[in-house]
């Protein structure tokens, strides 16, 4: 799925110690659920494959929700039960990417994630992963349920949840159907294609789920919204064509991973744009060597990006996008939710990983 957002917010490192305390005691919770008689090699793999799979990422989703809630009350401080509900939340989201994470790398055939094993890779788990992250997203549902049932807002949060899930793996079946399935043809790939991946199986669950957590947490109706979140989603649509220019043109050194995208035969930003502008000689050699993972071949696909000036490109969306986000966030009549709108973008705004 996407890769990491990063968390808003000034106090960042006091959401930080308070997000860690809180998810021991959520898995002590789901290791006591009184729904299952659980044995104890049941536990034990449980247990593990919670800290294998819902630790060891960023947690910036989650940490987003803490940040957004502040900023959306007006304060540097929440109460104890206040850091509890947004903390809780916020684990959710990490739950739910754990989940989605864990079932993409087996459709992927991943072979690690976060810098050791996938999930299903691991000796004696194979495809009981699959049942793993069904538990995962069952986890969701038996958290809120604990916490936020009779919360006037309960019904909102499912809801919230359940929509942003679909969206999700609605977003995941298009990339797979499009990239994967068959014959590799480039011709199915264009920026509508490109632009309704990206929003469905990224930007909704990085972007707009935290800030709409918060919203509901702040006794807000999401109905209310419905700007937010299309900025949102706007910014995670950006956040990820910044994603695909980094694949290509960022420094392994420093975004910590040596970019695979062309070899992979992804949907990038990058090989619409060179699809949308090549001529036919051009589109030639994009038809020959995308997709394969022949250094030479990745070298002629670079070339070409260069030979179309799509940095120059880049740069251009990435100044209109930005313009356009700040634009439509000061039209927003609320001034603390121009303030976790902005705080998100300052904090993607030309990053460099």
């Amino acid at each position: 799925m996407a890769a990491a957002v990063v968390a808003n917010g000034a106090s960042g490192d006091s959401s930080k110690a308070a997000f860690a305390e809180i998810y021991s005691r959520l898995k002590e919770e789901m290791l006591e659920d009184p729904a299952f008689e659980f044995t104890d090699e049941s536990l034990q793999w449980i247990d593990r494959m919670l800290d294998y799979n819902v630790l060891g990422g960023k947690c910036n989703r989650g940490i987003s929700v803490i940040d957004s809630f502040k900023m959306l009350k007006g304060t540097d401080v929440l109460n104890k039960n206040e850091t509890f509900l947004a903390c809780t939340l916020g684990w959710c989201i990490e739950w739910l990417q754990a989940y989605f994470l864990v079932l993409d790398d087996i459709m992927d055939n991943s072979q690690t994630r976060r810098g050791q094993p996938c999930w299903f890779r691991v000796p004696q788990v194979g495809l009981i992963a699959v049942n793993d992250g069904i538990i995962l997203r069952n986890h969701i549902s038996r958290i809120l349920q604990r916490h936020f049932k009779g919360k006037p807002y309960y019904v909102d949060l499912i809801d919230l949840f359940n929509e942003v899930e679909f969206k999700t793996a609605s977003g995941q079946l298009l990339d797979l159907i499009t990239t994967h399935e068959g014959e590799k043809d480039l011709t199915k790939y264009n920026l509508t294609v490109h632009r309704r991946i990206v929003q469905y199986k990224t930007a909704y669950y990085s972007f707009y789920l935290p800030v709409a957590c918060a919203l509901l947490l702040s006794g807000e109706n999401l109905d209310n919204f419905g700007d937010v979140k299309n900025i949102l989603v706007e910014m995670g649509t950006y956040f990820q064509v910044q994603d695909d220019y980094l694949d290509c043109y960022g420094d392994p050194e420093f975004i910590g991973k040596i970019g695979t995208d062309i070899e992979d035969y992804k949907c990038s930003w990058l090989v619409v744009q060179a699809l949308e502008r090549a001529d036919e000689n051009q589109k030639h050699i994009l038809f020959e060597n995308y997709g394969k993972p022949d250094p030479e071949c990745v070298a002629k696909v670079k070339d070409l990006y260069k030979e179309l000036n799509l940095e120059a490109v880049f740069h251009e969306y990435e100044r209109e996008s930005y313009n356009k986000l700040i634009a439509d966030i000061e039209a927003h009549p609320n001034k603390a939710v121009q303030n976790v709108l902005k705080s998100f973008l300052h904090k993607i705004y030309k990053r460099q990983k």
